[in-house]
């Protein structure tokens, strides 16, 4: 199956048995087979099975993509592959396939609204890191790939999403913590979340949290959690309670600001922005009655 799907060194994969092998695999089912019985593959032949996945999902016939809609139309192929990473023998191969569907929003669709998208939540927090890194890295494709889509998914699902979320900016986990806060930041300044920024920014409990990261034993870690606190600070549409936690903490939070991971002397940008907030902190008391 490789062979015909890829071709060898030294011949070009040939169209027509392509085309009726690919029909073979939906009719047959042998598709679902594979990924059903992927545990009961050997290593090389894994392999193997990701690549024959992986080609035949990039198979197009004009501008329709055949197998991406056979997919389609048996989603419970998605949630086999997402259930993947609870076997470690076959996590990290689920999750490349996993990805390659990705890549196609109706896909990433299905995966998105689905109740099992929450249990990413939980397998980035598994214990064994290389599958923990490997859910993480599908998560955030998931969440930054197909921008409207992703937008119209977190404004229909905030709470839920955020509720979870905040566990992972709470996590006992280095790794995940930090990741958690990168992604978090990316989201709320991408234009297409504007109005999820709007509403995360309006939260006096989510500007506690990154006030209390900020303080984090882990230099990588306020320097991810100043990212996204510097938009509660610069948004020029604060809401009152946000303020009022501002101007209670004012002189504290100047004064921690200006001696805030000073070793960064050459990234002229952080020190630009910076030295904004502690303007933009200590001008507050003259906007407030």
């Amino acid at each position: 199956m490789k062979e015909i799907l890829c071709g060898t060194n030294d011949k070009e994969p040939p169209t027509e048995a392509v085309a009726q092998l690919a029909q073979e695999l939906y009719n047959s089912g042998l598709l679902v087979t594979l990924i059903a019985d992927l545990q009961l593959i050997d290593f090389e032949g894994k392999k193997d099975v990701t690549q024959i996945f992986n080609n035949i999902l990039r198979r197009q016939i004009g501008t329709r993509s055949p197998t991406v809609e056979y997919i389609s139309a048996h989603p419970h192929i998605l949630f086999m592959l997402l259930k993947g990473y609870e076997a470690p023998q076959i996590a990290l191969r689920c999750g490349i396939m996993l990805r390659e569907c990705i890549r196609h929003e109706p896909l990433a669709k299905i995966i998105l609204f689905s109740n099992q998208f929450r249990d990413f939540f939980k397998y980035v927090e598994l214990l064994t890191f290389d599958i923990a890194s490997d859910a993480f890295a599908t998560f955030k494709d998931l969440l930054t790939r197909h921008k409207v889509l992703v937008a119209d998914f977190l404004e229909q699902n905030y709470d839920t999403i955020f509720e979870d979320y905040e566990k992972l900016l709470q996590s006992e986990n280095y790794v995940t913590k930090r990741q958690s806060l990168k992604l978090l930041g990316e989201l709320i300044l991408d234009r297409h979340n504007f109005s999820i920024m709007t509403k995360y920014i309006s939260k006096p409990e989510n500007l506690k949290l990154m006030m209390n990261l900020l303080r984090d034993k882990s230099p990588n870690i306020q320097f991810e959690a100043f990212h996204v606190f510097k938009v509660f600070v610069a948004s020029p549409h604060k809401t009152q309670p946000i303020v009022e936690i501002l101007l209670k903490n004012q002189p504290k939070l100047i004064e921690f600001l200006s001696s805030f991971q000073k070793e960064r002397t050459d990234d002229e940008q952080f020190t630009d922005e910076k030295n904004y907030l502690i303007k933009q902190i200590r001008d507050l008391k003259k906007t407030t009655p």
